[in-house]
């Protein structure tokens, strides 16, 4: 196949699929009597109004890169971490408690061992569905759903139960962390006119060059590519499959805990008693599919996701549009992004090259076949 032609529906296919997402949320707003045109306008006047709203279009990507870059890690060993939610979670509630635990510590010391400790606990809570799969063959993808629960309540239990009274405000909401270990500085907050803007944002766009410079140019990340691709190959050229998925599911975690961090220490300032599993491990997820594991596309697809869930706040109120349009508009991306295989065929078919055409058929072919298949970054 032209390496020309197949890098072009590379970049079609992911755009094809916002724009036929936004097509299908434009027609169910028409079907539900709703203006689609005033509504995309209130959701982009919404997001971009001022200097302000343009900071928590940041604030929300930060944590959302850093899922998604999780996500892609462990997709490119062949697996699914659904347990994104519960890691980031891991990774909120320590970096918070360190935090509290150390209120009068310089900022040099508090704020590296609150990030640190936050990295690890979401480490830990992916090296558990990693153990399990590398040496009892457990599905990666019951046992992260499951610990999504496990960690959920057991946060809850520690908030209500275990943190000291005098790190409480009232019961499940811990005090606001002091400045020293806040990831907020300033000069952003001026910047941004009073936004939450803060060094989260910086941190993901080094971690999404760190995982690009790992997946690309190192030993481990060959090995992961390589497992993801193929297992009893990978095996039988010296490679410990076992040492990879670990490997894989822990750097998947760090990432996710990272997530947490950010929400913790950036966006929130304080950890509060959640009801449900965190959002920005399944859209991290999205993300991370939409992008298509690679670098640049993550952070372009969590930009966009920010827009949406930021300007879809403003659709109500401007032009009368539900919130919930704005799901549904999310879910039809991630809809057509699943069945990417059809647009790369339309556009084949287009193209009039039948080589082509018999070539996007037989990757349809192989993938109905491959129970697993390793991403990219």
């Amino acid at each position: 196949m032209n390496n020309r032609s197949e890098t072009l529906r590379n970049v079609l296919v992911p755009i094809l699929s916002v724009l036929m997402g936004f097509i299908l949320g434009a027609i169910i707003m028409l079907i539900s009597g709703q203006n689609p045109i005033a509504g995309y306008q209130a959701m982009l006047q919404t997001a971009f109004q001022s200097p302000k709203s343009i900071g928590e279009i940041f604030v929300t990507a930060g944590p959302l890169i850093f899922t998604a870059l999780g996500f892609a890690v462990a997709n490119s060993a062949g697996f699914f971490n659904i347990g994104l939610s519960g890691q980031a979670l891991c990774g909120w509630v320590t970096s918070i408690w360190v935090a509290l635990a150390m209120p009068d510590a310089p900022r040099m010391v508090v704020l590296p061992l609150a990030v640190l400790a936050g990295a690890l606990a979401g480490a830990l809570a992916a090296a558990i569905p990693g153990l399990l799969r590398a040496f009892f063959g457990t599905s990666e993808v019951i046992v992260t759903i499951m610990l999504n629960y496990v960690f959920l309540y057991t946060s809850t239990h520690i908030v209500n139960n275990v943190m000291a009274k005098d790190l409480m405000t009232n019961k499940g909401v811990t005090k606001v962390i002091g400045e020293n270990a806040s990831l907020r500085t300033g000069f952003l907050k001026e910047l941004s006119s009073g936004s939450r803007l803060n060094i989260g944002i910086f941190m993901a766009l080094v971690f999404l060059v760190l995982i690009w410079f790992l997946m690309k140019k190192t030993t481990l990340g060959y090995e992961i590519r390589s497992v993801g691709l193929n297992p009893f190959a990978s095996e039988y050229a010296g490679m410990s499959s076992k040492r990879t998925i670990v490997m894989s599911m822990v750097i998947s975690g760090t990432l996710a805990g990272l997530g947490g961090v950010v929400l913790g220490l950036g966006t929130f300032g304080n950890f509060f008693v959640q009801g449900s599993s965190l959002s920005i491990g399944f859209d991290g997820m999205a993300i991370s599919l939409l992008g298509a594991g690679s670098s640049i596309g993550i952070f372009l697809s969590a930009i966009l996701f920010s827009v949406l869930k930021l300007g879809g706040q403003g659709m109500p109120l401007r032009a009368g549009v539900p919130i919930e349009l704005v799901d549904v508009v999310i879910a039809a991306i991630i809809f057509f992004v699943a069945i990417s295989y059809l647009i790369r065929f339309l556009l084949a078919k287009a193209s009039g090259n039948k080589k082509e055409v018999a070539i996007v058929e037989e990757l349809v072919g192989k993938s109905d076949s491959t129970s697993q298949e390793g991403g990219k970054i």
